[in-house]
């Protein structure tokens, strides 16, 4: 047996073991932890939506605080932080050896799963050091928000870069929320497994919920884009403020809440695609 048969056999093998159980398992922890963020971040918005926990912020961090609150809240943030552990390594999986479909191996799919893949690690890491209690879960939001912009502000050509990565954010969010309304998530789960009751709720959480979730990215990339415009990291929003400034709107606290139960809904479609996505 020649090298290049061993080295397509070792491929091959490494391939099964990477779509395994255990990556199977490691996509389901981190679409519930996944879940269970979207669903307290809703919550503590519709909480302001409706006058109560002003002081309370509507985003990672807030969650992570009202999670650390509650009865064997560190076990709690400890499971979270090891499921969002396994979304990175399920999505750096998909980076290597593609992701389901016919289009999985297509270099697009894999781009797609690298900044996916970083962005858990990222979001894992926070979690698990808030756990920890060696920070703060990475800051609010908004302060990330509005030093990240700062510091690029200040970098040549830091003002298109700002605005590009702004920019791409806003197609990022009609992306995902068109992608929902669409019901593009259908490919990517075993509907046929579904009683037509669980089938129709799914759709409704899954097209809701992304569309909530679509317009949230949307607006936080409109801010971003009015700070480079601006030249004022201070108008760059993170998750809390761009909540709250639906609030603002002629909506009024409406259209909060109703953003706000989109994010639970998503939350709630999270916990779908853990039990039927296909892996």
């Amino acid at each position: 047996m020649n090298a290049s048969v061993l080295a397509r056999n070792g491929r091959a093998g490494a391939e099964r073991a990477a779509r395994g159980s255990g990556t199977k398992w490691a996509a389901r922890a981190g679409l519930t932890a996944r879940g269970v963020i979207y669903l307290l971040v809703g919550a503590l918005a519709l909480q302001i939506a409706f006058g109560h926990e002003e002081r309370q912020q509507a985003d990672r961090q807030g969650a992570l605080a009202e999670l650390s609150a509650r009865p064997f809240g560190s076990v709690l943030l400890w499971a979270l932080g090891t499921g969002l552990v396994g979304m990175a390594l399920w999505r750096l999986s998909e980076l290597v050896f593609g992701s389901v479909g016919p289009e999985g191996r297509k270099a697009r799919k894999r781009l797609l799963a690298l900044v996916r893949c970083v962005f858990y690690a990222f979001v894992a890491y926070s979690v698990l050091a808030f756990a920890a209690g060696s920070g703060s879960g990475g800051g609010s939001s908004d302060e990330q928000s509005r030093d990240v912009t700062a510091r690029v502000l200040e970098w040549p050509a830091g003002q298109w870069l700002v605005g590009v990565a702004a920019v791409g954010v806003v197609v990022a969010g009609l992306w995902i929320g068109g992608r929902a309304v669409l019901r593009s998530y259908r490919d990517k789960m075993r509907m046929g497994q579904m009683s037509p009751g669980v089938r129709r709720l799914v759709d409704f959480t899954g097209v809701a919920g992304g569309a909530a979730r679509g317009l949230v990215f949307a607006a936080a990339g409109a801010f971003a884009v009015r700070a480079a415009v601006d030249y004022e990291p201070d108008e760059a929003k993170g998750l809390d403020d761009t909540l709250r400034s639906f609030a603002d709107t002629p909506a009024g606290p409406g259209l909060l809440a109703c953003v706000a139960a989109g994010l639970v809904l998503f939350g709630l479609f999270s916990f779908a695609m853990a039990r039927w996505r296909k892996v």
